[in-house]
Formats: C-alpha cells, structure tokens, sequence
C-alpha cells in the first residue's frame, strides 16, 4: 500500500482504485454499486456515524470518479453528504461585547439570528448564514471569525454556505484550482475523473493498433513519485498501454519562444503583459478583473502547444494529459482549444491506475524521455516562465527590459492584478501561478507539503539540450497554431 499523507487522499486513492479495476476488467456497470463495500466492508464505521453513511458517501466518490455530474461543467463538485461535519460557526460574539444601545449588530442582520439577553449580544448558528455583516459594524470588533478550511482555501472567494451549513461552489466565480479538494478534512469536495474514458481508449489500442494513446507528462512529475526514478515511471506509464510519453516541457519551450516574440511586438501597446499558462490564473483574471483581459498573452499553454504538435505528427493520435492540475480538466474542454487534448489525468489517478494493474514502477527498467531544455522543465515551479523568457532575451540579444513580477498563490496574484488595475504596477511582466510554489504544489498533487523548487532544477538539469534554441532546433514551430482564438 503506498504511503498517503492523510485518510482522505487514502479514501480518493483506494475509489479510484477500484473504479480502475472495474474498468479494465469491463464489469464497472454491473458492479460499481459494490465498490463502496469493497472500499470499507465494515460492519464498523470508521469516519461517521454509521457504516451506511460512510458507503452513501462512497457512492458518490464513485460517481465522481466515474466522471461526475455531466450537466454540472464544473470539475469540482460538493459531495452533499459528506459536507456535515464541520463543527464551525463561522461567527460568534466574544466577551468584547459590551451590550451597547445601538445593537448595529442584530440591526444589520437580515435573518434575525443576533439577539440579545442583558448586556451580551449573542449569534443563534441555525439562523446565521455567515454573510459577516455584524463583523463589519461592530464598534468593539466583538465579532470574531473562524472560517472553513475549505472557505479559507478558496483565493478566488467562489465558496459559501447555504441554509443546511453545506458549501456551495459558485461556478461563476470558481477557478477551478481544486485547492478547496484537498483543503476540505472530510473530503467533501472532489474533482471530477475521467480515468473511465481513458481505460476504455487503452482497451481499445490492444485491438486496433492503428489507435495511439500519448501522455503528455507534466514537468512537476520531478516533484512526485518520490520512490521511483522519473525514467521508471514513464516505463510504467507506458505498461498502462500508452504508445509514448512526451513531455511538456517541450511545449513549454515552444511557449517561451512564442510568448517571448508576443512580449517584444505588444509591450509598447499593453505595458503590461500577464502569462497564460496557468488556466487557474487566466480565469482569476477574467472573472474578478475582465478589464484587464487585454494583458494577458494570447499564447496557448505548454499543454495546448505540445497537445497539438502531437497530432501534427500524428493525426489519428489520442493525447492525454497526466499532471498535478484540477484546472486543467477545464482547460482541455475550452471551445478554441479542445482539439489539442482528449483527456486529463492527475498524478493521483494515474498512481491509482497504476497499482490497480499491479504496475510498481521501482521495479521497471527506466524508459527514455523526450528531452526539453533546462528552461521549459523548471516552468513547473514559480518564477520559472520568467527564467526562460528572461534566457531568450539574452540569448537572442533583443534590446527590451523584462521587468517581472512572479507571484504563486491566487492571493499574491490578486496583489499583483489589483496594482495593474489601478495602473500602478511596478513591472512588464506579470507571471502568476493559482498555486503555491507553482505546479509543482498543484492540487492533485501525490503530497501537499511544502516544494523544494531544487528538485525541479535538478529534474532540468539532467536535460542534455541546455537551450531551448538546442531543445527545439527540429521543430517548425509555424506550422503550430501557438495563439489562442478568443
């Protein structure tokens, strides 16, 4: 059994597990109603109140792992049973009330939950719905705040709680980072998989060898499989039944040169330029400030870019993305750009898919992988666009400043947007990560503690083309649609 950080993301593993299993065995309609007594036989509960909770629960994991709600576009859906056992009223009155006349506090309140008994104002929890308008008007700042886990996660505030004390995801405001996925502590928010559909395609490559299956690995995999070499694992991905893996960090190079050209023609006219490699980031923008839609770079990300170089090469290719990114699952869906990629697997599912063939990859033969430069592979962490951007400027001798500002979080991003909202911002070149140290801290990352970036310089130090010019000197990058339509 591998090792997980915590029972949540062991619970995720083990119903992504069976749901493979089932798959590849063509029996997952017939028996996926007994996945949630093969996860936890009971007759014990081990989390809730009772085992028949626990497997109403494990329903809907499979549900979602089964590809979700399919009217629901959103990646990330609530599971409604689970999201009950938060002991959390958000707000309460501390003894700072000093019961004063102009009770502000119960005046504000449109639901009638503050009352009062001698000199303390109290909160009624069933009638409170946690809008914080009594924190605003508190004279004595009486009121305090202790937000869910899930809540607090959430950069782009697209959380709330209904009436029962359920979160509700605003699809209008949701980024889809997946951060709340691994922030909540009973796992009652879980990203969509589409594992089924990617099982069912390898199937069929063993009876038509005319059907190709590509994975596209993302460069934080140096952050990821911890046990093994990155060779190995490419080994046990194409156990899995994939004809190649090629890396990302190849379309990252082909961004940098894109991106960096987009820089220097544009610059004069936007002053301002932010990346668009990040699909997190770019929806943080459109949503919360569409104004500043015209800064961001028109160039795809790396995933597009190499996604449609594939099926250059081979048109009856089916390409799959495998990374630590929820967001990219909404991405790979976009209307302009949904002809680049057919699916998208995180480092979770493929770890689940992976032990379900009985696959160990520290036991497999390294297997080679396609050789992106130094610069394209440390995109995977903050600051890294920048590094290559700023590398091609040098190389190429272009007589333009890059002034960056890289930020990861959406918080730090925010920070950055709101000093270019109000034409206050100190640089050229806004690189923003929705994630904390970048990719490599995505939310369906194998573990979320803290990165060390030197991992992902030492993974792109092993690159034997140094330069992205080397990197990419066999490729006709005009033959590549590198621009977004939109």
């Amino acid at each position: 059994m591998r090792k997980f950080e915590n029972a949540v993301q062991l619970l995720k593993y083990k119903v992504l597990k069976e749901v493979a299993l089932l798959a590849m065995d063509g029996t997952l309609e017939e028996k996926k109603e007994l996945v949630p007594q093969r996860v936890n036989p009971g007759p014990k509960a081990t989390t809730r109140c009772c085992v028949h909770k626990e497997h109403a629960i494990l329903k809907e994991r499979v549900t979602l792992a089964m590809g979700g709600d399919k009217d629901n576009s959103n990646i990330i859906e609530v599971i409604d049973i689970a999201c009950d056992e938060c002991p959390i009223d958000r707000f309460t009155i501390t003894e700072a009330c000093r019961g004063c006349l102009a009770h502000r506090c119960s005046d504000v309140c449109h639901f009638d939950a503050i009352y009062h008994v001698g000199q303390r104002a109290y909160i009624d929890p069933k009638r409170c719905r946690e809008c914080g308008k009594c924190k605003e008007v508190c004279p004595y700042n009486a009121v305090s705040e202790v937000m869910r886990p899930c809540m607090r996660a959430c950069g782009a505030n697209a959380l709330s709680i209904n009436e029962d004390k359920k979160a509700v995801i605003d699809n209008e405001q949701c980024v889809q980072c997946g951060s709340c996925v691994y922030q909540c502590p009973f796992g009652a928010i879980m990203d969509k998989s589409y594992i089924v559909d990617i099982i069912k395609i390898l199937k069929k490559t063993k009876e038509n060898p005319n059907i190709r299956v590509y994975g596209v690995m993302a460069p934080a995999i140096s952050s990821q499989f911890t046990y093994a070499k990155i060779g190995q694992v490419v080994a046990g991905i194409k156990k899995l039944g994939f004809h190649n893996v090629v890396e990302a960090a190849l379309g990252a190079d082909m961004i940098a040169v894109h991106e960096t050209q987009e820089f220097v023609e544009t610059i004069a006219e936007r002053k301002v330029m932010t990346t668009s490699c990040c699909p997190a980031f770019v929806a943080y923008i459109e949503k919360k400030y569409p104004k500043l839609k015209k800064h961001i770079s028109k160039s795809v990300s790396p995933m597009i870019a190499i996604g449609r170089y594939i099926k250059l090469t081979d048109p009856q290719a089916t390409v799959v993305f495998i990374g630590p990114c929820t967001a990219k699952k909404r991405e790979a869906q976009e209307e302009d750009i949904k002809d680049a990629i057919d699916y998208v697997m995180t480092f979770e599912e493929l770890q689940a898919m992976l032990d379900a063939m009985s696959i160990q990859v520290e036991n497999c033969e390294e297997a080679p992988l396609d050789n992106a430069s130094f610069y394209g592979r440390v995109f995977a962490r903050a600051g890294g666009v920048t590094e290559a951007i700023q590398h091609i400027i040098q190389e190429e001798g272009i007589d333009m400043e890059l002034q960056p500002i890289p930020c990861d979080g959406l918080k730090n991003c925010d920070r950055a947007l709101k000093m270019l909202n109000v034409g206050r911002s100190p640089g050229n070149f806004i690189e923003g990560m929705a994630c904390i140290s970048g990719c490599i801290g995505g939310a369906a990352s194998l573990s979320h503690g803290p990165k060390d970036k030197n991992e992902v310089d030492k993974y792109g130090a092993l690159a034997i083309e140094q330069n992205i010019s080397e990197s990419l000197r066999i490729f006709q990058l005009d033959q590549i649609q590198l621009e977004r339509q939109k």
